[in-house]
C-alpha cells in the first residue's frame, strides 16, 4: 500500500508534512538502498520499512529522503533504532532524512517520539514524527466515510484488534470492508491492492475463510471484476478442499486423529502462505512434524501475528 498510494499515505497520516512535498515530481522508492542501511533480521513487530526520495516546495532543486517504519508491537529499542537508521541513510546519501513512524500496537501509553543523549556539553539524538493507529478508534464513522484508501487500511487494523478473540465479528467486519471497496469509485488496481491488503490483515479460521471466498466470488460475478487470478483461486480452492477432506469439517478444535492433523497442517500452511508469502522449507517441515495441539496454537496465533517469526514464537 505504501508503494501503491504513497501520497495518500502522507495525506492521511502526516497531512502537514505532505503539504511541504512537491507532488508534481514523482517520488522514487529506494528499497535496495534501505536494505544496505539495515541491520539484517527485522526487529520483532516491525511490519514494513520504506525509503522514498521526494522534492520539497521550498524553491530549491534538492531532493530529500523520507524513511517510514510501521511498528506493530511495543519495542523499547525503537527510538534508538530510528536514530541509527536515520544516520546510516544520511551517511549513505548525504541528504536530509525525515523519519516517520506508524505505531500499530495496542499500548495506549507507548508513544516514542525521540532519542537523545546529553553528556559533557554534547547533545546527540533525534526527534521524529509519529502516528498512532489506535487514536483513530473513536473516529470509525469518519474512517468509513473517507475516500482516502488508508482510512480503509486503518479500519481493517482497528477491526483486527477489536475482533482478536471473536472470529464471527471479524468475518462480519472483513466482509463489510470488502463491500466498501466498491463504494469509493476507485480504479480496479486500487481495489485489488486494497483487497489483498485487507485479506492479509484479517485472517479467519478455515470454515469462515471458505465462506468468505465464496462470498467474494459471488461479488466478483455481480460486479464483473476479477479480483483473484485463476492461479490464486486454484490454490485457495485446493487448500480449502484438502483441509475439509482430511477432517476439518468440524474445525481444528474437534480433530484428534491423524487425518485431521494432516489437514490442519495443510490449511495452516495455506493460511501462512496467504499471509506472509512463500514459506521456507524449514517452516514446511515444522508444520509436517507438529502435533495437533501445536498446530492449534499456531492457527490461533495467525489471527493477530504480524510476522512469520511471531506465529511460531
Amino acid at each position: 500500500m505504501l508503494t501503491h498510494a504513497f501520497r495518500a499515505f502522507m495525506a492521511f497520516y502526516f497531512a502537514e508534512l505532505s503539504a511541504q512535498i512537491d507532488w508534481s515530481r514523482r517520488p522514487r522508492f529506494l528499497d535496495k538502498e534501505l536494505a544496505q542501511a539495515g541491520f539484517g533480521d527485522a526487529p520483532a513487530g516491525r511490519i514494513a520499512d520504506q525509503l522514498v526520495a521526494v522534492y520539497l516546495h521550498d524553491g530549491s532543486e534538492r531532493w530529500v529522503l523520507v524513511h517510514i517504519e510501521v511498528q506493530a508491537q511495543r519495542d523499547d529499542a525503537l527510538a534508538r533504532r530510528v536514530l541509527t537508521y536515520n544516520f546510516r541513510i544520511f551517511e549513505q546519501h548525504g541528504r536530509p532524512v525525515a523519519s516517520l513512524i506508524v505505531l500499530a500496537d495496542d499500548d495506549a501509553n507507548w508513544r516514542p517520539r525521540s532519542f537523545h543523549n546529553v553528556v559533557l556539553g554534547t547533545v546527540m539524538g533525534i526527534s521524529f514524527a509519529v502516528v498512532k493507529l489506535s487514536d483513530f478508534a473513536q473516529r470509525m464513522a469518519e474512517l468509513e466515510a473517507s475516500r482516502n484508501p488508508f482510512a480503509l487500511v486503518t479500519l481493517a487494523h482497528l477491526h483486527c484488534q477489536r475482533t482478536r478473540h471473536n472470529c464471527a465479528d471479524r468475518y462480519a467486519a472483513k466482509w463489510q470492508l470488502t463491500k466498501l471497496l466498491f463504494q469509493r469509485g476507485w480504479s480496479k488496481k486500487r481495489i485489488i491492492t486494497l483487497f489483498k491488503a485487507i485479506n492479509w490483515m484479517m485472517t479467519l479460521p478455515v470454515a469462515l475463510e471458505q465462506r468468505y471466498w465464496q462470498a467474494v466470488r459471488q461479488l466478483e460475478r455481480a460486479r464483473k471484476m476479477e479480483w483473484i487470478s485463476p492461479l490464486e483461486q486454484t490454490f485457495i480452492d485446493k487448500g480449502l478442499q484438502k483441509g475439509i477432506k482430511l477432517g476439518l469439517r468440524q474445525g481444528l478444535e474437534q480433530g484428534l486423529e491423524q487425518g485431521r492433523e494432516q489437514g490442519a497442517a495443510l490449511v495452516l500452511e495455506e493460511q501462512l502462505t496467504q499471509r506472509f508469502g512463500t514459506l521456507p522449507q524449514t517452516t514446511r517441515r515444522k508444520l509436517a512434524n507438529a502435533s495437533l495441539q501445536q498446530l492449534k496454537l499456531w492457527s490461533k496465533a495467525v489471527l493477530h501475528a504480524q510476522s512469520l517469526k511471531e506465529v511460531f514464537a
